[in-house]
């Protein structure tokens, strides 16, 4: 992990995540930033869940693709659900992380298996873990 690579040296479940997660982009709606970001989610179950962002010009009210995807996700979800990896796709020569908002809300339904992949919309990919992409984070764990 930590290490670019292109979406064609990716696992299959991967680069199928990397196309729902580039259909979902086509969909995004940022008249104001043109920052296009598309999300998507695979659960430990198996399920895929797409999403993309959605400006609104009371800038803080918009929704991150990683955010839709989730919450997409525990509507969609039989049993509690769990990611097992997440593919988000930005524009640029490298790949666009999740904002700290997108890694908490990642963290609440992740376990230490999850992996991140940032990807470019040309297919370039980093991955990391979610102790990677939130270290020393609070999650469900420590209310229990």
């Amino acid at each position: 992990m930590n290490e670019l690579r292109t979406i064609a040296e990716s696992e299959p479940e991967v680069a199928e995540l990397f196309e729902a997660a580039l259909a979902a982009r086509e969909r995004s709606h940022s008249p104001y930033s043109g920052y296009k970001v598309g999300a998507a989610i695979r659960t430990t179950a198996g399920d895929v869940f797409a999403c993309c962002n959605v400006e609104n010009a009371a800038y803080p009210e918009s929704v991150c693709a990683e955010g839709g995807a989730i919450s997409m996700m525990v509507v969609g979800s039989a049993a509690p659900p769990v990611i097992a990896d997440i593919v988000t796709i930005t524009s640029g020569e490298t790949p666009g992380t999740a904002c700290g908002g997108c890694r908490q809300k990642i963290r609440e339904f992740a376990n230490a298996a999850t992996r991140v992949h940032s990807a470019t919309d040309t297919g370039v990919v980093f991955t990391m873990d979610v102790g990677q992409l939130l270290p020393e984070s609070f999650g469900p764990d420590r209310l229990l």
